[in-house]
């Protein structure tokens, strides 16, 4: 993280903490008063998913509510904006029991009485999320931290019960999952519920000041970006026929090897340089094609390509092109850049790094910048928390489902075009209810599981021309 700012991330540092961890109803139309926090001004957390970045995001939370654990959490600058009440953790749920288990203990240890989560509100199974947000009341807040498979189930039942909801990237899996995620989106908004969405680089303040000086017209016109996440790769295994294959797809690390559950490894990776684009843009993409493919004697068993190659293409003519790549002994970069018809900028760096410069002219380099944002005070991922909270508290209007949506859709459009091997528009997409798997809300332990492996314990990877997913 070389070119990082100061601020220190308490997301990041959490997931250090936790590395070692053991790694849909009917929406209900009907539109409530305001929803705020509890009589006693205390908002209570439920965790679905508690896999690090599920407890990243109980570390911000309860940062926002005024806790400081010490200064691995404390944000150098920081001002706690919603620390006008008591946050506290009361339920959890994973399909992992020991993972359960050591994450409540992890927390416990560091945030003390504000996990406040006895046995009896530790829950266990693919129902386990019902059974914790059961325990919420209005004006509190389900985390929604589990795979993309799931996050429209999970979110349809939030909404259902009147909870304010945080949810992570990514959304969905595909189209038809956008749009449930939309749709439940659509009620919480009548609903007066408050939905905040894990693209945090929208809250970041250093990308912010970026993108005013981008509409001041800075830069000129905005003609090409390009976007690159490339690192050693994310390679799996052959299917074991001694275990259930299910319970196996979701253990630790491997959901992301399966598109039904996570969307796959591009996604995954590179959704917020995406929504960076569209960011930057002001607009969603009208077609997008690309190439990608898998290096020659790869033994991957997974269903992800290990090269995704995007150009996607706006309604004004310009381009952005989106470059991943998971090889090993490779160049490497984690970068979005963007040109003007003025000059050329670098919008955010290494690990999301809010180190944005706008540049004299079209050259990158370090001794051509003309202007760069002040540094942030509140990173990104606390403060898209001091956000939702102070939403909650002082209802104000906030909902993210739909921006987050709808860049995931950009996303799952983009990877499209190179699984299938052809230009897909955003009409396609938006019309598009395409599944991988439209029955997550009914899983349990015994059932098969969504995708098989073949005889060699490999799955089946995208081949394009004879691909569907759209």
């Amino acid at each position: 993280m070389s070119e990082t700012s100061k601020t220190k991330s308490p997301r990041r540092e959490f997931l250090k903490q936790t590395g070692r961890l053991v790694g849909a109803s009917a929406l209900a139309g009907v539109a409530i008063p305001h929803v705020h926090a509890g009589e006693d001004n205390t908002i209570r957390l439920a965790l679905i998913g508690c896999g690090g970045r599920g407890c990243g995001a109980v570390a911000n939370a309860l940062s926002a509510g005024g806790l400081v654990v010490d200064d691995r959490f404390r944000l150098e600058g920081e001002e706690n904006a919603a620390s006008t009440g008591p946050v506290k953790l009361v339920a959890m749920a994973d399909l992992i029991p020991a993972r359960l288990e050591q994450s409540h203990a992890t927390m416990s240890k560091l945030f003390g009485d504000r996990i406040d989560v006895p046995k009896e509100r530790r829950f266990q199974g693919f129902d386990a999320y019902r059974k914790a947000i059961d325990c919420l009341r209005p004006g509190d807040v389900a985390i929604l931290a589990t795979h993309a498979g799931f996050r429209a189930v999970h979110l349809e039942y939030a909404v259902e019960k009147g909870v304010h909801v945080f949810m992570e990237k990514n959304f969905a899996a595909d189209p038809g999952g956008v749009h449930k995620i939309l749709r439940a989106g659509e009620v919480a908004e009548k609903k007066n519920l408050k939905i905040g969405a894990g693209l945090m680089a929208r809250h970041s303040s250093a990308r912010q000041a970026m993108i005013q000086k981008i509409r001041d017209g800075a830069v000129g016109d905005v003609l090409l970006m390009r976007a690159y996440r490339m690192d050693p790769g994310y390679r799996m295994g052959p299917f074991p026929r001694d275990q259930n294959e299910l319970l196996w797809q979701l253990s630790p690390g491997r959901p992301y090897q399966f598109l039904w559950s996570s969307g796959g490894i591009f996604i995954e990776l590179m959704i917020h340089q995406i929504d960076e684009c569209f960011w930057i843009k002001d607009a969603w993409p009208v077609a997008a094609h690309g190439v990608g493919g898998r290096y020659a004697g790869s033994t991957d068993c997974s269903q992800n390509l290990d090269s995704y190659a995007i150009e996607y293409t706006f309604a004004d003519g310009s381009k952005a092109q989106v470059t991943g790549r998971y090889i090993p002994n490779c160049h490497n970069d984690f970068v979005t850049y963007l040109h003007g018809t003025k000059c050329a900028a670098r919008f955010s760096g290494n690990i999301h790094a809010p180190n944005g410069v706008i540049y004299k002219d079209q050259r990158i380099d370090s001794d051509n910048v003309a202007w760069k944002p002040p540094p942030e005070k509140v990173n990104p991922w606390q403060a898209e928390w001091n956000v939702l909270l102070d939403a909650i508290r002082n209802d104000r209007p906030h909902n993210e489902a739909r921006r987050a949506a709808l860049s995931n859709l950009g996303a799952i459009m983009g990877r499209a075009a190179v699984h299938t091997g052809k230009v897909v528009t955003w009409e396609e997409a938006m019309a598009s209810k395409f599944q991988f798997f439209a029955d997550a809300a009914n899983l349990t332990p015994d059932s098969p599981a969504p995708v098989q492996a073949d005889a060699n314990g490999r799955y089946p990877a995208p081949v394009p021309g004879a691909w569907t997913e759209i």
